[in-house]
């Protein structure tokens, strides 16, 4: 890790927030190790993912539960695109309440769980839910735990893969933050059409990432020192997945106490832009989209005109169409998704540092246990139970 990146880590143990910084500032480097094993990975996977992929009446199901869900919205529809089977991204809590709306029996169904620790009840009921319920079924867990039940229970079966992320991307820390950039980019690449490409996609990235975290760490510092009663986050596509884990990460590490919203740009008028006050800091999440460029700068040129924010901040690829103070990168011609954890670390670095400004400690924002690490307290019913 660059220690540049992370100039006083004994500052921030002190202020409860050791691992959080840390897992933040880790992630180019955990890329650019992803970039040397998943080339083996995927070598690996052949026999599971070819011949599923190449089959158009197939489906692929991505699934996950809170941030791990949000991986799955961010890299289904981009998969969907580059391959003729049906790709959809389903949150496990969706699928354990309503499995009949979204299971067939007769629809051969390729399952892929993204799971920090892989020992939530929720991705382990869904594993057995869809091994029960549809007669030709594979599994693909990608993980950051191998201890955890998911790489524990898949472990030598034939019709189960398993792809670990670096060691350290188990984040010890309350919020998901290495290991969410890690196992979608893991996917992205995993599901690439062209897979040479990927691991110089990951290495570009790593790159980038340490620019990103180097360059805008003074820009993230004043916002948070600003501070703002509640900051709603805007993207377009696979960007308004990003736009609800930017959310969640100041809900989590704010425990609550500032208000987050996320929605996309063409949404927000319809009914959420009424939250706006001078309380507010809106923060739109550019795509490398052409089209999509074209809704997001009208949005932001009528929230400027409006006046009523109390900032209005755009992130993403630098273009034509960035205003002052606005962060951009002059990032390569790639997807949404690919670009999207770049984007992800300013909200990362925000919420850790209203965390301290409101006095809690980031690594454990919710002391008394009401919310925890790994999820607690579900049980899982069978259906008709």
């Amino acid at each position: 890790m660059d220690a540049q990146l992370l100039p006083d880590s004994s500052a921030w143990q002190r202020l409860g927030g050791g691992h959080t910084a840390e897992e933040i500032a880790q992630q180019p480097a955990l890329w650019d190790a992803l970039a040397d094993s998943l080339a083996h990975a995927r070598a690996r996977l052949g026999g599971l993912l070819d011949d599923w992929l190449g089959r158009g009446g197939h489906r692929v199901i991505f699934t996950g539960a809170g941030s791990s869900g949000y991986i799955a919205e961010l890299v289904a529809d981009h998969v969907g695109a580059q391959w003729p089977v049906e790709a959809r991204a389903l949150h496990t809590t969706s699928l354990l309440t309503h499995p009949g709306l979204y299971l067939r029996p007769d629809r051969p169904t390729l399952l892929v769980s993204f799971a920090r620790s892989g020992s939530s009840p929720e991705s382990v009921a869904a594993v057995d839910l869809v091994r029960e319920r549809v007669g030709e079924a594979r599994f693909l867990d990608i993980t950051c735990n191998p201890d955890g039940e998911l790489a524990r229970r898949g472990a030598g079966r034939a019709d189960t893969g398993t792809v670990l992320m670096p060691a350290a991307s188990c984040d010890r820390a309350f919020a998901m933050t290495s290991s969410l950039s890690c196992m979608t980019l893991a996917a992205l690449a995993l599901f690439e059409r062209e897979p040479a490409a990927a691991a110089a996609r990951l290495r570009t990235l790593a790159a980038l990432g340490r620019q990103a975290l180097r360059d805008w760490e003074a820009p993230v510092e004043a916002l948070a020192r600003r501070g703002y009663a509640r900051v709603v986050y805007l993207g377009s596509g696979p960007l308004e997945a990003l736009a609800r884990e930017c959310a969640l990460k100041t809900l989590e590490l704010t425990a609550g106490r500032e208000l987050a919203l996320a929605n996309t740009p063409l949404g927000f008028r319809h009914g959420p832009k009424s939250t706006v006050d001078a309380d507010t800091l809106v923060v739109v999440l550019r795509s490398a989209d052409p089209l999509a460029r074209r809704y997001e700068r009208d949005l932001l040129d009528e929230l400027r005109r409006d006046g009523i924010a109390g900032r209005v901040l755009s992130v993403g690829p630098r273009g034509e169409d960035e205003a002052e103070g606005d962060l951009a990168l002059a990032a390569p011609a790639l997807p949404d998704p690919w670009l999207a954890p770049l984007w992800l670390t300013v909200a990362q670095r925000y919420a850790l540092r209203r965390s301290v400004a409101l006095g809690l400690a980031p690594d454990n924002p919710f002391p008394d246990g009401t919310v925890n690490r790994v999820v607690q307290g579900v049980t899982i019913h069978r259906h008709g139970g």
